[in-house]
Parts: C-alpha cells; structure tokens; sequence
C-alpha cells in the first residue's frame, strides 16, 4: 500500500507561476499570496479531476502552506529576466514583488487550469492580506501535519466541509492507501469528482463580508 502517486510538473508550475504574476497587480502580490494561489488551484484541481496542474509538494509553515520549487522557479524567472523581483516596504516590513516582463510562455497550461488560477488569484490577490489568507489557510488540512511536513493531496477532501463527517473521513483515508494500486488500472482518484462548490462558496462568502 502507498500514498497518492503525484508526479511533478516543472514546467506547468512555472507556466502557473507566470500565469498569476501576470493576473495580479504588483502591489497586490507577494511570495506569501503567491504560494496560496498555487496551493488552492492544485488542491481544488485535485479534487475536481484527481490530478493537481502542477503535483507541486506543499509544506507546512507558519504562514500557511508554501512550496519549496518556488522559489526556485522565481530565481530562473528572475535570471532569465521573464520577471523582475523587487522588495518594497510594506507596513514596516520588506515584501517581495513581481513584475512581468513581456508576454509569458503559459501554453502548459490548458483553459481549465488558466480560469482556477485566475479564480484563486481573485480571491487571494483582491479580497485578502497577506495576513488574512495566511490565517484562512490555517484550517484542518494544515493542522493535520506537523510544521516542515509535507501537505498530502488527499487531505483535500477536509477543504469541504459538507464531506467531512466522520464517515466520509475515514473513507478519505481508507481510499487514500488503494490509490497506488488502482492508479495502474485508472487515471482517476477514487477523490475525483467531489463537489468543491461549497468551498468556493466560503471563498464568495468570506469575500462578500470583507466588501461589507
């Protein structure tokens, strides 16, 4: 028995990464929003389909789930000049922010996965701080880990608060360990399918109260 097999996807994740630099305006992007728009995309994308777009590994850490090949794909962005990379002062700290430079190369990326990043970079970009979507993605899925762990995609299904019963937990994690088995009979995850809407109605819900 074994865990989810995800397979990585360099360049789909730097597609992803240019993708959303050049969805959101600069002043409203830094590294902490930057991971959150790719976590929740792969995370969504894995539920609605049973593979996420980039298979990228999220990590636990103070502020939120973050992803370590990030940061290199900012420095080969940054080396290849794609993408300029400044600091700024921000409420008297120094913020990150990205500026994109020409038209980038995202046909890695297929319209599904270009219209959920752009749905994620709304909601982080411009109805979150930094601070309020770290503190949203404090939620089960990051507490089930300990600070340096990896995140395991299955643990999705806690996104969904309409599934997460007792039952459809020990279920989630029942099917967890046989879908390294059944993945060489099938392409999809036993996850794969499940309704992410009430997910993004929280998203919509948590939006329409901060326009308030």
């Amino acid at each position: 028995m074994g865990s989810t097999k995800i397979n990585f996807n360099r360049d789909k994740l730097r597609a992803a990464v240019l993708h959303v630099i050049g969805q959101c305006k600069p002043d409203r992007l830094g590294a902490v929003k930057l991971h959150k728009v790719l976590y929740y995309t792969d995370m969504l994308t894995f539920l609605d389909t049973g593979q996420p777009v980039t298979g990228a590994e999220y990590r636990k850490r103070p502020f939120g789930p973050t992803c370590d090949a990030v940061l290199w794909v900012l420095d080969e962005l940054a080396r290849t000049g794609e993408v300029s990379i400044d600091k700024v002062k921000y409420h008297g700290y120094l913020k990150k922010q990205f500026k994109l430079n020409g038209s980038p190369d995202t046909n890695q990326l297929s319209a599904d996965e270009k219209a959920t990043l752009d749905e994620m970079a709304d909601f982080v970009c411009n109805n979150n701080s930094a601070k309020t979507i770290s503190d949203f993605s404090h939620d089960m899925v990051w507490e089930m880990v300990e600070f340096g762990e990896v995140i395991p995609y299955h643990n999705a299904i806690h996104l969904i608060p309409n599934v997460a019963s007792p039952d459809a937990i020990a279920w989630g994690e029942a099917e967890a360990e046989k879908i390294a088995n059944t993945r060489s009979q099938s392409q999809n995850s036993p996850l794969a399918g499940i309704d992410s809407g009430a997910f993004r109605s929280r998203m919509v819900e948590l939006s329409r109260r901060r326009s308030v």
